[in-house]
């Protein structure tokens, strides 16, 4: 199975403090499994604690939607991505054995 993450990354309306890229969803799955969680996370995404009146949900591509959130007095907007898993050193067989018996020798 693929290992999946759905990243919220502001784009506008965010104070600089809060401008951090956060993981909404982290998952394993297939394509069709990850496209649904990443349209469940832009049609769900939540800024905050701030109370919002409308929501407007573009598709930017296969892998990202834009989310507008417009609360009583700002508007907030996100890109809402899809990210897969294509590299990880902790997955690798041995890789920590085969690094450890290349030192002894």
């Amino acid at each position: 199975m693929t290992r999946w993450i759905v990243l919220a990354v502001p784009v506008a309306g965010v104070a600089d403090m809060d401008r951090e890229a956060q993981t909404v969803a982290e998952f394993e799955g297939n394509a069709e499994e990850a496209a649904a969680a990443l349209l469940q996370a832009a049609t769900g995404f939540e800024h905050g604690r701030r109370k919002t009146r409308r929501r407007e949900v573009f598709k930017a591509s296969d892998r990202s939607y834009f989310v507008r959130l417009q609360g009583r007095l700002s508007t907030y907007g996100f890109l809402i991505q899809l990210a897969e898993l294509v590299h990880d050193t902790d997955s690798a067989p041995g890789a920590h054995s085969e690094v450890a018996s290349n030192e002894l020798e």
